[in-house]
């Protein structure tokens, strides 16, 4: 008997739960929501914003000024920035800043002169030696090439050709300067006086 009712209790209970929906996984998009969810977004509380009121004379007033500015604008030349690396001081420019080098002896003009005139007659000898020396060398290659020629053609085409292999010529040297025993060198100060120019 208990049993009995107890089925029928159950029956009832699942013929009563079948109609309810039931909440599965979702696989749709996120719009898509059970009716048993809860909605807990928040309702909007905000107000519509107000258009500002335009003033037509303040508006028109403004474009009229920038128009001026503009037309300054198209007429001024553009302000360019200095090089300073270009412009000489005018403390350097000044006529009245001359050198004065102290007056020479009548002797020592003289000596001068006479040492100019050696040293010019020691260069032009020098020169006319090597000329002399290169013609030399040149007449001396000349005659050998001629008479190894006589004796044989392929010397001959062997000595005249031209060595690829000896210019450019390379070298390596010291790639820095030794540092000085005993020196102390000096911390520095950098003054920055950059000028900053604004447009």
């Amino acid at each position: 008997m208990w049993a009995v009712a107890a089925a029928a209790r159950g029956l009832r209970g699942a013929q009563a739960s079948s109609w309810l929906p039931q909440r599965g996984p979702l696989r749709g998009s996120h719009w898509q929501s059970s009716v048993l969810t809860l909605r807990t977004s928040l309702p909007v509380r905000a107000q519509p914003k107000k258009k500002k009121k335009v003033d037509v004379k303040r508006e028109q007033a403004q474009k009229d000024r920038m128009k001026k500015k503009l037309k300054k604008l198209e007429k001024a030349a553009p302000e360019l920035i200095p090089i300073e690396d270009f412009i000489t001081p005018l403390k350097y420019s000044d006529s009245n800043r001359v050198r004065s080098l102290p007056a020479l002896s009548p002797e020592e003009t003289e000596r001068r002169v006479l040492l100019l005139k050696k040293w010019c007659l020691f260069k032009q000898k020098q020169d006319e030696a090597e000329k002399k020396g290169i013609q030399r060398l040149v007449e001396s290659q000349q005659e050998a090439l001629k008479e190894l020629r006589l004796e044989s053609e392929e010397l001959y085409q062997a000595a005249i050709r031209r060595d690829e292999g000896l210019f450019p010529f390379q070298r390596d040297g010291p790639t820095h300067t030794p540092p000085l025993p005993g020196y102390d060198p000096p911390e520095g100060k950098c003054a920055d006086i950059t000028k900053v120019y604004t447009q």
